[in-house]
């Protein structure tokens, strides 16, 4: 009698890295990310002179001082933050920080505007965003990020990057992972109108899975820069590894229901 013996799997070291990388949030997203401490934060890259930039870090500096001096500042405080970040903007353009700063900025008059219309609703404010009033808000924000991502990102890969400058586009990714997310969930529950008729134009007629999959793709990055929630949520929002995850569940079930 011949004796079958059950060969074991063998994968391919490629094979194993793509596994590795769909399943393990710390496997893959900072492999070829050179972060170099010694490096200084911004003048290599938006040419500023040294003094120029001090003296807009200070002002910077000044401007979101004003809206973290109250836990809730008043749509005029943020509207003046945005007016002084809009200034700054238009002298140094290509100062990526000023973008995620007014960003935010916008976020939070969005959020101000929507509780003080909706007292009644304690639950997240950010599907106002999603809402056609607020279209050209979030229009703005997803440029404003863009934007920062585009003049902060190196030219080339294989170039090093300050911890200011990895920071910020870890930040970045993150924030604008987070936004694509929110709009594919509001796509999914079609609470609010579809995306086709809101939010920016880069976003309508999109489903609520390519939504996803490019906040998966942010989040990917925003883990590659470093920051630790978005390499979760690459993983959680990964097409692949989503697919594999709903096999394994499938086949467990399976097998829970024959032992029975």
């Amino acid at each position: 009698m011949t004796t079958i013996t059950p060969s074991q799997p063998c994968l391919t070291s490629n094979d194993s890295a793509v596994l590795q990388a769909l399943f393990d949030a710390e496997s893959s997203p900072s492999s070829g990310i050179t972060i170099d401490s010694n490096l200084p934060s911004w003048s290599a890259i938006v040419n500023i002179s040294q003094q120029d930039l001090a003296t807009l870090n200070n002002r910077e500096a000044e401007i979101i001082r004003k809206l973290q001096d109250s836990e809730n500042p008043s749509q005029k405080t943020i509207q003046s933050a945005l007016d002084a970040l809009d200034a700054l903007i238009s002298k140094y353009p290509t100062y990526p920080p000023a973008y995620t700063n007014r960003a935010q900025t916008i976020r939070l008059l969005v959020d101000t505007q929507y509780k003080q219309s909706h007292p009644e609703n304690t639950d997240s404010s950010d599907d106002a965003l999603f809402t056609p009033e607020a279209a050209d808000f979030s229009s703005r924000i997803f440029a404003d990020l863009g934007q920062a991502i585009t003049l902060a990102t190196p030219s080339s890969p294989a170039d090093a990057l300050s911890t200011v400058q990895a920071r910020l586009l870890a930040d970045a990714h993150t924030h604008r992972g987070y936004l694509l997310l929110k709009a594919a969930r509001v796509k999914k529950n079609t609470v609010l109108p579809p995306m086709e008729e809101v939010g920016p134009e880069r976003l309508r007629g999109l489903s609520a899975d390519e939504l996803e999959e490019m906040a998966s793709r942010d989040f990917f990055l925003g883990g590659r820069f470093g920051n630790k929630i978005a390499q979760q949520l690459a993983v959680q929002t990964n097409p692949y590894a989503k697919m594999c995850g709903a096999i394994v569940k499938e086949a467990m079930r399976k097998e829970v229901e024959g032992d029975k």
